[in-house]
Protein backbone atom coordinates (compact mmCIF):
# COMPACT_ATOMS: atom_id res chain seq x y z
CA UNK A 1 0.00 0.00 0.00
CA UNK A 2 1.95 2.97 -1.22
CA UNK A 3 1.19 6.88 -0.47
CA UNK A 4 2.02 8.77 -3.83
CA UNK A 5 0.62 12.14 -3.30
CA UNK A 6 1.15 14.00 0.03
CA UNK A 7 -2.19 15.04 1.68
CA UNK A 8 -3.98 12.65 -0.26
CA UNK A 9 -5.22 10.89 3.34
CA UNK A 10 -5.40 7.13 1.02
CA UNK A 11 -2.97 4.75 -0.08
CA UNK A 12 -2.65 2.90 -3.17
CA UNK A 13 -2.42 -0.60 -4.26
CA UNK A 14 0.67 -1.72 -6.04
CA UNK A 15 2.11 -5.03 -6.96
CA UNK A 16 5.63 -5.04 -7.08
CA UNK A 17 8.70 -7.54 -7.16
CA UNK A 18 9.96 -8.38 -3.43
CA UNK A 19 13.07 -5.80 -3.00
CA UNK A 20 16.41 -7.70 -2.60
CA UNK A 21 19.07 -7.39 0.33
CA UNK A 22 21.97 -5.60 0.26
CA UNK A 23 24.79 -4.61 1.85
CA UNK A 24 24.13 -4.61 5.68
CA UNK A 25 20.40 -5.50 5.17
CA UNK A 26 18.32 -8.10 5.91
CA UNK A 27 14.72 -8.83 3.82
CA UNK A 28 11.96 -9.46 5.73
CA UNK A 29 8.50 -11.66 5.17
CA UNK A 30 6.01 -9.33 6.77
CA UNK A 31 3.60 -11.05 9.00
CA UNK A 32 1.94 -7.92 10.64
CA UNK A 33 2.58 -4.19 10.82
CA UNK A 34 0.59 -2.45 13.28
CA UNK A 35 -0.91 0.94 11.97
CA UNK A 36 0.50 3.89 14.21
CA UNK A 37 -0.83 7.79 14.80
CA UNK A 38 2.65 8.73 13.32
CA UNK A 39 1.52 6.93 10.06
CA UNK A 40 -1.81 9.21 10.15
CA UNK A 41 0.34 12.22 10.41
CA UNK A 42 2.67 11.06 7.12
CA UNK A 43 -0.94 10.24 5.56
CA UNK A 44 -2.41 13.29 6.07
CA UNK A 45 0.51 15.08 5.01
CA UNK A 46 1.22 17.02 8.90
CA UNK A 47 4.70 15.55 8.70
CA UNK A 48 7.13 17.36 6.58
CA UNK A 49 9.42 16.04 3.82
CA UNK A 50 8.31 12.59 3.27
CA UNK A 51 9.68 10.04 0.57
CA UNK A 52 7.06 10.37 -1.73
CA UNK A 53 6.15 7.55 -2.84
CA UNK A 54 5.99 5.59 0.07
CA UNK A 55 5.07 3.00 1.95
CA UNK A 56 3.84 3.96 5.26
CA UNK A 57 4.51 1.76 8.59
CA UNK A 58 7.08 1.30 11.32
CA UNK A 59 5.84 -1.38 13.42
CA UNK A 60 6.44 -4.28 11.58
CA UNK A 61 6.83 -8.35 12.67
CA UNK A 62 8.03 -10.46 10.18
CA UNK A 63 10.41 -13.25 9.33
CA UNK A 64 14.05 -12.86 8.03
CA UNK A 65 13.80 -14.81 4.49
CA UNK A 66 17.39 -13.11 3.12
CA UNK A 67 20.47 -11.66 4.14
CA UNK A 68 23.15 -9.08 2.76
CA UNK A 69 26.59 -9.14 3.02
CA UNK A 70 28.41 -8.35 5.67
CA UNK A 71 25.12 -9.53 8.31
CA UNK A 72 26.56 -11.00 11.56
CA UNK A 73 23.92 -12.30 14.59
CA UNK A 74 20.57 -13.50 12.02
CA UNK A 75 19.77 -16.51 10.40
CA UNK A 76 16.95 -17.15 7.75
CA UNK A 77 13.88 -17.96 9.73
CA UNK A 78 14.57 -15.63 12.43
CA UNK A 79 11.15 -13.49 13.98
CA UNK A 80 11.95 -9.78 13.74
CA UNK A 81 10.84 -6.44 14.75
CA UNK A 82 11.65 -3.27 12.40
CA UNK A 83 10.96 0.01 15.01
CA UNK A 84 10.46 3.75 13.89
CA UNK A 85 14.25 4.16 13.67
CA UNK A 86 15.92 3.02 10.61
CA UNK A 87 19.05 4.79 10.31
CA UNK A 88 21.61 7.29 12.46
CA UNK A 89 25.12 8.50 11.11
CA UNK A 90 27.10 6.96 14.34
CA UNK A 91 29.37 10.21 14.40
CA UNK A 92 27.22 13.08 15.40
CA UNK A 93 27.64 14.56 19.30
CA UNK A 94 23.86 13.06 19.41
CA UNK A 95 24.84 9.43 18.70
CA UNK A 96 27.96 10.04 20.32
CA UNK A 97 26.39 10.34 23.72
CA UNK A 98 23.46 7.97 23.38
CA UNK A 99 20.65 10.33 21.84
CA UNK A 100 21.09 8.87 18.73
CA UNK A 101 17.41 9.64 18.54
CA UNK A 102 17.91 13.40 18.17
CA UNK A 103 20.38 12.44 15.23
CA UNK A 104 20.22 15.80 12.14
CA UNK A 105 21.06 12.67 9.43
CA UNK A 106 18.89 10.34 11.30
CA UNK A 107 16.22 8.22 9.02
CA UNK A 108 12.59 6.88 9.79
CA UNK A 109 11.04 3.46 8.72
CA UNK A 110 7.57 4.63 6.68
CA UNK A 111 8.34 7.95 6.54
CA UNK A 112 12.00 8.00 4.86
CA UNK A 113 12.45 4.55 4.18
CA UNK A 114 10.02 2.30 2.73
CA UNK A 115 8.06 0.61 5.97
CA UNK A 116 5.89 -2.17 6.59
CA UNK A 117 2.71 -2.01 4.46
CA UNK A 118 3.44 -4.74 2.09
CA UNK A 119 4.52 -8.37 1.98
CA UNK A 120 8.21 -7.93 1.78
CA UNK A 121 10.60 -5.31 3.16
CA UNK A 122 14.66 -4.74 3.69
CA UNK A 123 16.07 -3.36 6.71
CA UNK A 124 19.07 -2.26 8.13
CA UNK A 125 19.84 -4.87 10.22
CA UNK A 126 21.58 -2.90 12.96
CA UNK A 127 17.79 -1.57 13.11
CA UNK A 128 16.27 -4.90 13.49
CA UNK A 129 15.17 -6.52 17.00
CA UNK A 130 14.67 -10.17 17.80
CA UNK A 131 11.29 -10.54 19.54
CA UNK A 132 10.18 -12.12 22.88
CA UNK A 133 8.46 -15.39 21.89
CA UNK A 134 5.81 -14.93 24.18
CA UNK A 135 3.84 -12.54 21.56
CA UNK A 136 2.12 -13.82 18.44
CA UNK A 137 2.54 -11.41 15.34
CA UNK A 138 -0.51 -9.55 15.87
CA UNK A 139 0.26 -9.01 19.36
CA UNK A 140 4.13 -8.03 18.95
CA UNK A 141 3.86 -5.50 16.03
CA UNK A 142 2.33 -2.50 18.60
CA UNK A 143 5.23 -3.13 20.68
CA UNK A 144 7.31 -1.53 18.09
CA UNK A 145 6.15 1.76 18.35
CA UNK A 146 2.98 2.05 20.78
CA UNK A 147 5.21 0.38 23.12
CA UNK A 148 8.65 1.50 22.61
CA UNK A 149 7.46 5.52 22.41
CA UNK A 150 5.38 4.91 25.34
CA UNK A 151 8.19 3.18 26.95
CA UNK A 152 10.45 6.27 26.45
CA UNK A 153 8.17 8.71 27.71
CA UNK A 154 6.97 7.05 31.20
CA UNK A 155 10.67 6.26 31.52
CA UNK A 156 10.92 10.21 31.91
CA UNK A 157 8.21 11.35 33.92
CA UNK A 158 10.20 9.92 36.58
CA UNK A 159 10.98 7.06 39.12
CA UNK A 160 8.00 4.77 39.92
CA UNK A 161 8.28 5.45 43.47
CA UNK A 162 8.37 9.10 43.10
CA UNK A 163 5.33 9.08 41.20
CA UNK A 164 2.61 7.89 42.89
CA UNK A 165 -0.30 8.57 40.49
CA UNK A 166 0.17 8.70 37.20
CA UNK A 167 -2.40 10.29 34.38
CA UNK A 168 -2.41 9.09 30.72
CA UNK A 169 -4.25 11.34 28.30
CA UNK A 170 -5.52 9.55 25.28
CA UNK A 171 -6.12 5.77 26.21
CA UNK A 172 -5.36 4.24 22.84
CA UNK A 173 -2.86 1.64 21.73
CA UNK A 174 0.40 3.37 23.70
CA UNK A 175 -1.43 4.18 26.46
CA UNK A 176 -2.76 0.52 27.17
CA UNK A 177 0.61 -0.50 26.99
CA UNK A 178 2.14 2.01 29.87
CA UNK A 179 -1.27 1.67 31.56
CA UNK A 180 -0.08 -2.01 32.44
CA UNK A 181 3.43 -1.41 33.26
CA UNK A 182 2.55 1.48 35.39
CA UNK A 183 0.41 -1.03 37.23
CA UNK A 184 3.20 -3.51 37.93
CA UNK A 185 5.14 -0.97 39.21
CA UNK A 186 2.50 -0.11 42.33
CA UNK A 187 1.50 3.09 40.42
CA UNK A 188 -2.35 4.28 40.36
CA UNK A 189 -3.13 5.02 36.93
CA UNK A 190 -5.67 8.00 35.35
CA UNK A 191 -6.77 7.67 32.38
CA UNK A 192 -8.55 10.90 30.33
CA UNK A 193 -10.50 10.22 27.06
CA UNK A 194 -12.74 12.30 24.92
CA UNK A 195 -15.43 13.36 27.18
CA UNK A 196 -18.15 10.73 25.15
CA UNK A 197 -15.95 8.33 24.73
CA UNK A 198 -17.65 6.09 27.18
CA UNK A 199 -16.27 2.81 24.82
CA UNK A 200 -12.32 3.98 25.97
CA UNK A 201 -12.87 4.47 29.22
CA UNK A 202 -14.42 1.09 30.02
CA UNK A 203 -11.52 -0.04 28.18
CA UNK A 204 -9.26 1.63 30.31
CA UNK A 205 -11.40 -0.09 33.73
CA UNK A 206 -11.31 -3.41 32.41
CA UNK A 207 -7.45 -2.89 32.14
CA UNK A 208 -6.71 -1.94 36.41
CA UNK A 209 -6.63 1.55 35.74
CA UNK A 210 -7.73 3.35 39.61
CA UNK A 211 -10.30 6.19 37.60
CA UNK A 212 -10.91 6.86 34.00
CA UNK A 213 -12.94 9.77 32.79
CA UNK A 214 -12.92 12.99 30.31
CA UNK A 215 -10.19 14.63 29.71
CA UNK A 216 -11.53 18.27 30.17
CA UNK A 217 -11.91 17.64 34.22
CA UNK A 218 -9.96 17.46 37.04
CA UNK A 219 -9.47 13.77 38.60
CA UNK A 220 -10.38 13.20 41.74
CA UNK A 221 -6.88 13.25 43.03
CA UNK A 222 -4.17 15.25 42.04
CA UNK A 223 -1.10 13.77 39.61
CA UNK A 224 2.80 13.31 40.44
CA UNK A 225 3.15 13.11 36.21
CA UNK A 226 0.98 12.42 33.19
CA UNK A 227 1.81 11.89 29.72
CA UNK A 228 -0.11 12.91 26.73
CA UNK A 229 -0.54 10.34 23.85
CA UNK A 230 -3.33 12.47 22.45
CA UNK A 231 -2.18 15.25 19.61
CA UNK A 232 -4.47 18.17 20.99
CA UNK A 233 -2.20 21.37 22.24
CA UNK A 234 -4.76 22.46 24.64
CA UNK A 235 -3.98 19.38 26.58
CA UNK A 236 -0.56 20.84 27.81
CA UNK A 237 -2.14 23.46 30.06
CA UNK A 238 -4.95 21.22 31.03
CA UNK A 239 -2.39 18.42 32.38
CA UNK A 240 -0.27 21.24 34.07
CA UNK A 241 -3.21 22.01 36.11
CA UNK A 242 -3.67 18.45 37.60
CA UNK A 243 -0.08 17.97 38.41
CA UNK A 244 1.19 18.54 41.62
CA UNK A 245 4.28 21.10 42.55
CA UNK A 246 7.69 19.42 40.88
CA UNK A 247 5.12 17.17 38.58
CA UNK A 248 6.01 16.34 34.99
CA UNK A 249 4.08 16.83 31.77
CA UNK A 250 5.43 14.40 28.83
CA UNK A 251 4.21 15.02 25.66
CA UNK A 252 4.85 11.55 23.89
CA UNK A 253 3.58 12.47 19.85
CA UNK A 254 5.48 13.20 17.13
CA UNK A 255 2.90 16.00 15.84
CA UNK A 256 0.54 17.79 18.42
CA UNK A 257 -2.42 21.40 17.64
CA UNK A 258 -1.12 24.31 18.60
CA UNK A 259 -0.91 25.21 22.22
CA UNK A 260 -2.62 27.76 23.80
CA UNK A 261 -1.10 30.36 26.07
CA UNK A 262 -1.42 29.70 29.89
CA UNK A 263 -0.87 31.46 32.73
CA UNK A 264 2.25 31.18 34.44
CA UNK A 265 1.36 29.73 37.37
CA UNK A 266 0.26 26.56 35.64
CA UNK A 267 4.37 25.79 35.47
CA UNK A 268 5.44 27.45 38.30
CA UNK A 269 6.64 25.68 41.74
CA UNK A 270 9.24 23.71 39.25
CA UNK A 271 6.31 22.06 37.47
CA UNK A 272 7.51 20.80 33.61
CA UNK A 273 6.39 20.28 30.16
CA UNK A 274 8.85 18.09 27.94
CA UNK A 275 8.71 16.33 24.65
CA UNK A 276 9.75 13.01 23.49
CA UNK A 277 11.32 12.34 19.94
CA UNK A 278 11.91 8.71 18.44
CA UNK A 279 13.24 6.17 20.24
CA UNK A 280 16.74 4.67 20.45
CA UNK A 281 18.23 1.00 20.25
CA UNK A 282 18.85 1.07 23.91
CA UNK A 283 15.47 1.66 24.02
CA UNK A 284 14.56 -1.20 22.02
CA UNK A 285 16.71 -3.83 23.57
CA UNK A 286 15.63 -2.51 27.21
CA UNK A 287 11.84 -2.40 26.40
CA UNK A 288 11.83 -5.80 24.47
CA UNK A 289 13.88 -7.29 27.94
CA UNK A 290 10.96 -6.26 30.01
CA UNK A 291 8.15 -7.13 27.61
CA UNK A 292 9.52 -10.90 27.50
CA UNK A 293 9.76 -10.73 31.80
CA UNK A 294 6.41 -9.01 32.28
CA UNK A 295 3.17 -10.15 30.44
CA UNK A 296 1.59 -7.08 28.45
CA UNK A 297 -1.73 -7.56 27.33
CA UNK A 298 -2.15 -6.34 23.95
CA UNK A 299 -5.54 -5.77 22.23
CA UNK A 300 -5.05 -6.10 18.72
CA UNK A 301 -7.40 -5.63 15.71
CA UNK A 302 -6.46 -7.11 13.00
CA UNK A 303 -7.25 -5.56 9.03
CA UNK A 304 -6.20 -6.85 6.08
CA UNK A 305 -3.16 -5.07 4.71
CA UNK A 306 -5.70 -4.13 1.44
CA UNK A 307 -8.04 -2.43 4.23
CA UNK A 308 -5.13 0.01 5.33
CA UNK A 309 -7.42 3.05 3.96
CA UNK A 310 -10.31 1.86 6.56
CA UNK A 311 -7.77 1.21 9.28
CA UNK A 312 -6.28 4.39 9.43
CA UNK A 313 -9.68 6.12 8.91
CA UNK A 314 -10.79 4.15 12.01
CA UNK A 315 -7.73 5.45 14.12
CA UNK A 316 -8.57 9.13 12.57
CA UNK A 317 -12.17 8.73 14.21
CA UNK A 318 -11.12 7.38 17.20
CA UNK A 319 -12.81 3.89 16.67
CA UNK A 320 -9.75 2.40 17.39
CA UNK A 321 -9.97 0.56 21.24
CA UNK A 322 -6.36 -0.51 21.34
CA UNK A 323 -4.06 -1.11 18.64
CA UNK A 324 -4.50 -1.88 14.54
CA UNK A 325 -2.77 -4.35 13.02
CA UNK A 326 -2.54 -4.77 9.15
CA UNK A 327 -2.29 -8.34 8.14
CA UNK A 328 -0.64 -9.43 4.70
Amino acid sequence: MVLTRLGAGTLEAHEREPPTARRGELRVNVRACGVCRTDLHVVDGELPHPEIPLIPGHEIVGIVDQIGDGVAGFRVGDRVGIPWLGYSCGECRYCRSGRENLCPDARFTGYQIDGGYTDSTVVDARYAFKLPEAYQDLEAAPLLCAGLIGFRAYRLTGRPDAVRRLGLYGFGAAAHIVAQIARRQGQEVYAFTSPEDHEAQEFARGLGVTWAGSSDGPPPDPLDAAIIFAPVGRLIPEALARVVPGGVVVCAGIHMSDVPSFPYRLLWQERSVRSVANLTREDARNFLELAGRVPIEIRAIPYDLLEANRALGDLRGGRVKGAAVLVP
